[in-house]
C-alpha cells in the first residue's frame, strides 16, 4: 500500500520510511504541508501525519484531507502527548493517534491494521 509520511524531523522519517518499506507498503516522504499536498495528489492509501510542520499545523491537512475524502486512514504520529492535542486530531478525522516516542513496529503494526481494516469497508473496484 501507498503510505505518505509527513515529519518534518528527518531521522523520524526515515526510520518511519524503512520500517515501513520493509513491512511491504511503497513509502513517500514529505516534510511540510505543501510537500504532503504534492504528494496526497498522487495518490496514497494512507497517512502518517505529524502535529507540529514548519508551515502549518498536520491539523489542518487532516481537516483538507477530509473535506474531499472521507475514508483514507488517518494516523497522528507526534510527540504532542496533551489530550487535547489527541481529542482535536480524532475529531478533524483521523483514526488515530500515537505519541513518540514509540517503537516503529508499533506504529507499522497500526497501519497495517487500519489499511486492513479499510480494504474490508471498501468495495472491490
Amino acid at each position: 500500500m501507498r503510505v505518505l509520511v509527513v515529519d518534518d524531523d528527518e531521522d523520524v522519517r526515515s526510520v518511519v520510511g524503512r520500517t515501513l518499506a520493509r513491512d511491504g507498503h511503497s513509502v513517500t516522504m514529505a516534510k511540510s504541508l505543501d510537500e504532503s499536498r504534492q504528494a496526497i495528489a498522487g495518490g496514497v492509501d494512507l497517512v502518517v501525519l505529524d502535529l507540529v510542520l514548519p508551515d502549518g499545523s498536520g491539523l489542518e491537512l487532516c481537516k483538507r484531507i477530509r473535506e474531499f475524502d472521507q475514508v483514507t486512514p488517518i494516523v497522528f504520529y507526534s510527540a504532542a502527548a496533551y489530550e487535547a492535542d489527541r481529542d482535536l486530531a480524532i475529531k478533524s478525522g483521523a483514526q488515530a493517534y500515537l505519541i513518540k516516542p514509540s517503537q516503529p513496529s508499533e506504529l507499522c503494526n497500526l497501519v497495517t491494521a487500519l489499511i486492513e481494516s479499510h480494504r474490508r469497508v471498501q468495495p472491490a473496484a
